[in-house]
């Protein structure tokens, strides 16, 4: 979908309830901005393109807060909030953990909770481990001996994989005869 107001893609679709009426807006980062930057001001400037992009957007948000939250990264996988809001996937569970301010009114939006309340996998039988405390710690070593190996500190190196070798043997289940 392209933006209203230019031919670039729209990365910020909003909806907006004006006395019963409701309205959405489809905008570029540049343009949602500039919208976020006119509700601030105070400004009440049409825009050029007809599109309805009139009166403020009631985003508790402004642009340059939505800047910083764009750079907030993972200490885990890496991923910043920006690459999340973009392809709309994270990047480790604990990204949960990391983000769990700004994501907690998305899954309440989405699921009506933030507690999960269906069956869980039987992760013992799929060779996956219980928690994601242990998966989260896997992924963090790694991360690790990416670094290492970058810095060219084999040894450590070394011993990051056979830490992560030894967890992920655990989580093996050896086929049933």
């Amino acid at each position: 979908m392209k933006c209203q107001k230019c031919d670039k893609p729209a990365v910020f679709h909003i909806t907006e309830l004006e006395t019963g009426e409701v309205r959405e807006l489809h905008l570029c980062e540049d343009h949602a901005r500039a919208y976020l930057n006119q509700a601030e001001t105070g400004g009440g400037e049409e825009p050029s393109q007809g599109g309805g992009l009139t009166g403020p957007l009631t985003v508790g948000q402004t642009a340059d807060e939505l800047a910083l939250l764009d750079k907030k990264a993972c200490d885990m996988c890496g991923i910043t909030f920006f690459e999340f809001r973009n392809q709309g996937r994270l990047g480790c569970p604990h990204d949960y953990v990391q983000f769990e301010r700004e994501l907690e009114p998305l899954i309440s939006n989405i699921h009506g909770a933030t507690r999960h309340t269906g069956r869980r996998p039987d992760r013992a039988a799929t060779g996956q481990p219980e928690s994601t405390a242990e998966l989260t710690s896997v992924i963090g070593l790694r991360e690790a001996m990416r670094t290492a190996i970058g810095q060219e500190d084999y040894e450590r190196a070394r011993e990051l994989r056979d830490q992560i070798r030894d967890i992920e043997a655990r989580w093996h289940v050896p086929p049933k005869a």
